[in-house]
């Protein structure tokens, strides 16, 4: 029988989930985490105070046991080998609890800074190219989607597995975590029915890349935003946050969950469209104008009310096929009740 512990390992949150006021705020945020028990600690990554690489180093200074990973960067944004440079210095900082995870980033923000699309071929050239560094490899006149270096090497000595995760949404980039990454992160606010077949196809496509479908984890990024948070608080973690991802990628998330073209275009035909994050600017007179715009079953796929509700909602994601929940958009200190109410519940 399961006990408390190892529940809880298979539930994971972000850190500075939204726009922290600072930065140190990961510090506190992360000692919490590992002492909650949390299996582990995921860190997105903003061009602001929010960079990755830091963030990283700062967090597993000052845990000792809960995984740290990426969620996500993007691979065409520093040289491989500064990546991979970063990669093994979280490992060796971390003593092997690091996962570097990758994403095919937003369209829009990439177009608006000149940075280039990225495309699955890419995403599984890199991690190639990481996982032969990471073997000791020197690589040679590499020509390949992820681009062209004359040389690219750590250390002849080095021979070490470094986990991968990608934060993944269609079915090429689910494919892709299924045959060549360890860990695999969904988007929030899937349905049902679009998780279970987000889970199906990562772990089909493992197995027919010869890999164990079960090493590769799959996890649910559910939106937990319990009772106990303040209701502006609230509205700002849910209205606010899928707003904003309709106004970045709508079309994407309606076609994948199935849902209504119409409600969207109505959304984004609105004038509280035009503020662009809501999930960080919007006004308490603009956040509940919006809701009025967004269908309850749009917002239905997450973790609301009491402690019990939200436990109710993270089991449901394992009984969809999930490996692991990240219990999205709340801190630590906002996860404790939920978490104690996760504990006393676990079957025995």
């Amino acid at each position: 029988m399961p006990d408390a512990s190892t529940e809880v390992e298979k539930l994971g949150c972000y850190l500075l989930a939204g726009q922290p006021k600072s930065s140190r705020d990961i510090v506190a945020e992360a000692a919490e985490a590992d002492a909650l028990g949390l299996g582990m600690a995921w860190i997105s990554e903003r061009y602001n105070k929010k960079e990755a690489a830091t963030l990283s180093g700062a967090a597993g200074a000052v845990t000792d046991r809960i995984l740290i990973g990426t969620g996500a960067t993007n691979h065409n944004t520093r040289h491989p080998l500064v990546t991979a440079g970063y990669a093994r210095t979280m490992q060796s900082l971390t003593g092997g609890r690091f996962v570097l995870g990758l994403g095919r980033g937003v369209p829009k923000l990439q177009d608006a800074y000149g940075i280039p699309r990225i495309t699955t071929a890419e995403m599984e050239d890199f991690a190639d190219l990481m996982r032969r560094l990471f073997r000791g490899e020197a690589i040679i006149g590499h020509h390949g989607p992820a681009g062209s270096w004359p040389v690219l090497h750590l250390d002849a000595s080095l021979d070490e597995y470094l986990p991968l995760g990608m934060v993944a949404f269609g079915p090429n980039t689910l494919e892709l975590a299924g045959r060549a990454f360890d860990h695999v992160v969904l988007h929030t606010y899937f349905t049902d029915e679009t998780t279970a077949r987000s889970v199906r196809t990562v772990k089909q496509a493992a197995e027919k890349a010869g890999r164990d479908p079960d090493s590769v984890k799959v996890w649910s990024c559910f939106a937990t935003i319990g009772d106990h948070i303040p209701e502006d608080r609230r509205l700002m973690k849910s209205v606010g946050r899928l707003g904003t991802y309709l106004q970045g990628y709508g079309d994407l998330l309606v076609r994948t969950n199935g849902w209504d073209r119409a409600v969207l275009q109505r959304f984004l035909a609105d004038p509280v469209s035009q503020v662009r994050g809501l999930d960080i600017v919007g006004t308490q007179e603009q956040l509940e104008h919006a809701a009025t715009l967004i269908p309850d079953e749009w917002l239905a796929p997450s973790a609301t009310g009491s402690p019990a509700q939200c436990v109710a909602a993270v089991r449901n994601q394992f009984d969809l096929g999930c490996d692991g929940v990240i219990m999205h958009g709340a801190t630590p200190a906002e996860l404790a009740p939920i978490l104690e109410e996760f504990r006393a519940t676990v079957p025995v």
